[in-house]
């Protein structure tokens, strides 16, 4: 038996309406929400006034100039304002912002330090809103942007900040589990040191703007009473020493506004996070023709040019921006776009001490691997190496250890991958470079290719030495040496390479633009794994 129920006209269970009591008249902002406007006013001037002017000759904005710099209308919402509103000391929002902004098109998490307090230095509810910003981040999936301006930490407030499971220690963690995740990019505008420098070199990019940002693990005054040495601030740490020597710096910035750009246009090849493709744009034609490649690539393997020239004729006009350009010369790392791809660029610079490989330039070619890897961003390998260095100097300096870290990043990157074979592909520089056995997608050469153990120089010192010592008239032992090193050519030239199929195709050099373009369109889908295993350990 079926009961029925009927509902009365007051329910709103089957979607009656409740009558509503008219909206009181004549409403608008009371005192109280008054006295909070001129508290948020208050707190928005910064520290002390003398150390806001100060900034000017300082040659640095303001943060909150440089928020509006950055962001102008998109600066969606500001997180913990009011932190240390109670101090009876003044802090403004404890001397550090974070919040939320749509930087070119896209939404970023933001935190930037106020150097007007206390030298932007960093304690107890400033860490607590850094650590919520990054936690944030890892939740949503999007980039992480860091301007930094700081001293390190309150030395007087450590006990609230310093060791708690919740304090500054805090931020290396979440780098680290935001690392790949989500692009993080800093920029400094200011002496960072000891805990504020870390977070600079744990982001994906860092910018430098020149003569004005450092980073050390202590100041100078410490550096002298710990070591003796007197040195300032720009050379311990400065823009020139960490994108030229220490690696620490993939760009140097000449003013804010010209750093605002570079990261925008490093944006501009990233995707939101690990799970999203990189954007594409409409693709364009080269700065320079395809058809003058080979007449780039000299014949005689030891003779020096430069690969950005032959990078300008394969890669879409003004879409070059090579990271660390300082640092390891021996390689390029550049991110640029073929057809509107974007793509990651490692090749031999063989201007730069005939473009063998030294341990700086392999650790700059790893980083960049798996950086580019991690965001989905395919790798375009162009190969000219005498392989690495030898000597007892890149022993001390760790050759072995990085070129081990190159190759790794190299075998262990999932993305699509293409080789080219532009001139000498010597000895282990092969490998690093991404050759037939390191999976790449294809393995293409130009006709001035060359694969070998070595090259014909060392290869005939080793194998004839003695053979060439019996010969006692000069002439006919240079004649004889000629005879050997051509032939040796012959032996090692791509086109015998291509008949055995250790390479796809020699292709000629004008086609090669046209070549990678469908190349990396066939196999932007491609599906690749790894071995079932928590982490390898290598890098």
């Amino acid at each position: 038996m079926t009961v029925t129920r009927e509902r009365g006209p007051a329910s709103t269970a089957g979607g009656g309406a409740r009558e509503r009591k008219p909206q009181p008249e004549g409403l608008g902002p009371t005192e109280r929400e008054q006295r909070l406007r001129e508290e948020i006013e208050d707190i928005e001037q910064g520290g002390p006034k003398k150390y806001v002017e100060r900034l000017e000759e300082q040659g640095k904005l303001f943060v909150r100039d440089r928020l509006d710099l950055w962001f102008g209308d998109g600066l969606l919402f500001e997180d913990g304002k009011f932190a240390e509103f109670d101090a009876d000391d003044r802090l403004p929002a404890d001397g550090l912002l974070t919040g939320a902004a749509e930087f070119e098109g896209r939404d970023v998490h933001f935190m930037a330090n106020d150097f007007s307090v206390k030298a932007g230095s960093m304690a107890e509810k400033g860490v607590e809103k850094f650590l919520r910003m990054q936690q944030r981040a890892l939740k949503t999936g999007k980039p992480a942007l860091y301007l930094m301006d700081s001293s390190g930490g309150r030395i007087d407030q450590q006990r609230g900040f310093f060791a708690n499971r919740e304090g500054i220690g805090k931020y290396y963690y979440n780098h680290s589990m935001l690392s790949g995740r989500v692009p993080q990019i800093c920029v400094l505008y200011g002496p960072c040191i000891a805990g504020a420098a870390y977070t600079p070199v744990f982001a994906d990019f860092t910018i430098m703007v020149r003569d004005v940002s450092a980073m050390a693990i202590a100041s100078p005054r410490m550096v002298e009473m710990v070591t003796g040495e007197d040195i300032d601030m720009q050379d311990l740490g400065g823009a020139e020493i960490h994108a030229t020597h220490s690696g620490s710096a993939d760009l140097i910035a000449e003013d804010e506004q010209h750093a605002r750009e570079l990261v925008a246009k490093l944006f501009s090849y990233l995707p939101a996070n690990s799970d999203e493709t990189p954007p594409r744009t409409s693709g364009r034609a080269p700065a320079h023709s395809p058809e003058g490649i080979d007449g780039l690539v000299p014949q005689e393997p030891n003779r020096g040019y430069d690969m950005h020239h032959l990078i300008e004729r394969i890669v879409d006009e003004e879409s070059v921006l090579e990271i660390r350009p300082k640092y390891g010369k021996e390689i390029i790392t550049a991110f640029a776009r073929i057809d509107g791809r974007p793509v990651g660029i490692v090749a031999n610079q063989p201007s730069q001490r005939a473009g063998a490989i030294f341990p700086d330039a392999a650790k700059k070619a790893a980083q960049f691997i798996w950086t580019a890897d991690a965001y989905n961003i395919p790798l375009l390998y162009l190969c000219d190496t005498p392989g690495f260095m030898a000597g007892s100097q890149v022993e001390k300096e760790g050759v072995l250890e990085m070129g081990k870290k190159m190759i790794y990043a190299t075998s262990s990157a999932t993305v699509p991958k293409q080789c080219v074979i532009v001139r000498k592909a010597y000895g282990a520089g092969i490998y690093a470079m991404s050759g037939p056995a390191y999976d790449p997608e294809s393995t293409i050469a130009l006709p001035s290719g060359e694969i070998a153990i070595m090259g014909p120089e060392a290869a005939i010192n080793a194998v004839y030495a003695n053979k060439l010592a019996e010969i006692d008239d000069p002439e006919q032992r240079k004649q004889k040496e000629q005879e050997l090193r051509e032939e040796y050519r012959q032996d090692i030239d791509v086109h015998r390479m291509a008949s055995e199929v250790v390479i796809d195709e020699i292709v000629p050099p004008s086609t090669l633009r046209s070549e990678l373009e469908q190349r990396f369109a066939f196999y932007e889908t491609v599906e690749k794994g790894l071995p079932d295993k928590k982490h390898g350990t290598i890098l």
